[in-house]
C-alpha cells in the first residue's frame, strides 16, 4: 500500500516593503520558498486614482521578507482614460545606466491639442535627454520612489512646457534590466495587500 504524502500546511507571510511604506502578506509553504519570487501590488487605491502596478523581488534581510522594487508600469486602463480626441501623444522606450543598474524606462506624453511632427520630435528628444541627465546620479531605489512622489514627471512637465504643455507627462514603464534569468525563480505571485491607504 503506497502512502500518501504529508501536505506541507501553508500560510501567510508578512513582506515589508519599505517603497511603499505598507506590509503586504504572501501565501506559502515557508519564508525560504518565497525568496526570489516575484509579487505584484496594485498602487491605484494609494496613489488616489493613478493606477500603478509595482513588481518587487523577495529577499531576506534579517530574518524578515522584504521586497525590492523590479518594475514599476501604468496601467493600459488609465493611459486610455487619459487619451481625448483632439490631441496627440509621444511616446518612447530606451535602455540606460542610472547610479547602480541598467534600467529600462518608457515615458508617455499626450500634448493639449494636435501638434506637428516636428514637435512631437523635441518633446521626445528633450524627454530622453532629461531622464538621462537626471537618473545617471541616482539609485534606481531612489528612481522608484521620486516616480512614486510624481516628482520626476513633474519636472519633466515642467521642463517640456517650454515646447509645448502638455495635458499628461507620465513614466510609463521604469524596469530595471535583470543581468541574467537563468538562475531566478519566474513565478509570479499575486500578493495580497495588508493595509493599501
Amino acid at each position: 500500500m503506497v502512502k500518501a504524502k504529508k501536505s506541507v500546511k501553508k500560510i501567510f507571510y508578512d513582506v515589508d516593503v519599505p517603497l511603499i511604506s505598507t506590509k503586504i502578506s504572501l501565501y506559502g509553504e515557508s519564508a525560504d520558498v518565497l525568496v526570489g519570487k516575484v509579487a505584484k501590488v496594485d498602487l491605484t487605491r494609494s496613489l488616489k486614482g493613478k493606477s500603478f502596478e509595482i513588481k518587487f523581488k523577495i529577499g531576506m534581510e534579517k530574518d524578515k521578507l522584504v521586497g525590492n522594487p523590479e518594475s514599476l508600469e501604468l496601467a493600459g486602463s488609465f493611459v486610455r482614460r487619459m487619451m481625448r480626441k483632439g490631441v496627440d501623444y509621444v511616446e518612447d522606450s530606451f535602455v540606460l545606466m542610472c547610479k547602480d543598474v541598467n534600467v529600462v524606462v518608457k515615458p508617455f506624453l499626450i500634448t493639449r491639442n494636435r501638434v506637428s511632427r516636428a514637435v512631437r520630435k523635441a518633446l521626445r528628444e528633450e524627454t530622453k535627454k532629461f531622464i538621462e541627465s537626471n537618473f545617471k546620479a541616482r539609485t534606481s531605489r531612489e528612481i522608484f520612489s521620486e516616480i512614486l512622489a510624481n516628482k520626476v514627471q513633474k519636472e519633466l512637465s515642467y521642463k517640456l512646457k517650454k515646447i509645448y504643455p502638455l495635458a499628461l507627462c507620465e513614466i510609463r514603464v521604469f524596469k530595471i534590466v535583470e543581468k541574467s534569468k537563468r538562475n531566478e525563480k519566474s513565478v509570479v505571485e499575486s500578493a495580497s495587500a495588508a493595509a493599501a491607504a
